[in-house]
């Protein structure tokens, strides 16, 4: 998987949700910003881009993406239901029609029981919210574009979808 592969699929994304009339929000963790910066290097991004919230902190999860914090401090950051909340929260508080949220461990190290490699991708609309979790292979860095690449191809599997 390469930067330009990235590109492909978040062409295809932006294109599908603008056919819908859609816009986008991302609100991200563990790829750091990479879901916007893959997003925002398609020409025309603008159009269906609202922004993203890099909530690298567990805090920041709660303050600025609303994930309850009572969740976070049972389960930690590296779980599905965070993933659905933080979806959620950037969709409501940028005011998108389609939030995608990455969370996870890139390693090297693992994080709250969790090994290098677990994945929380999520992509909230009106109807509500689809979680994919994974489990990765690779480095740190193939870690972060493989959870770029699943939460760019599940929004576009939604964005896709039969018109609402």
């Amino acid at each position: 998987m390469t930067d330009d592969d990235l590109v492909v699929v978040a062409r295809e994304l932006l294109a599908a949700a603008g056919r819908r009339g859609w816009t986008v929000a991302v609100a991200e963790s563990l790829t750091g910003g990479a879901v916007c910066s893959a997003l925002v290097d398609v020409p025309g991004a603008s159009a269906v881009l609202r922004g993203g919230v890099v909530a690298y902190a567990t805090d920041l999860k709660a303050t600025l993406l609303g994930v309850d914090r009572e969740l976070l401090a049972q389960r930690g950051a590296v779980d599905p239901d965070v993933a659905r909340a933080m979806a959620h929260g950037v969709r409501e508080r940028l005011g998108a029609d389609l939030g995608l949220a990455t969370t996870g461990v890139a390693g090297p190290e693992g994080q709250d029981g969790f090994p290098p490699g677990t994945v929380h991708v999520a992509v909230a609309t009106a109807t509500g919210v689809r979680v994919r979790s994974l489990r990765l292979g690779g480095d740190r860095a193939q870690v972060r574009v493989g959870a770029v690449d699943a939460v760019l191809r599940l929004a576009l599997e939604e964005a896709a979808g039969p018109a609402a």
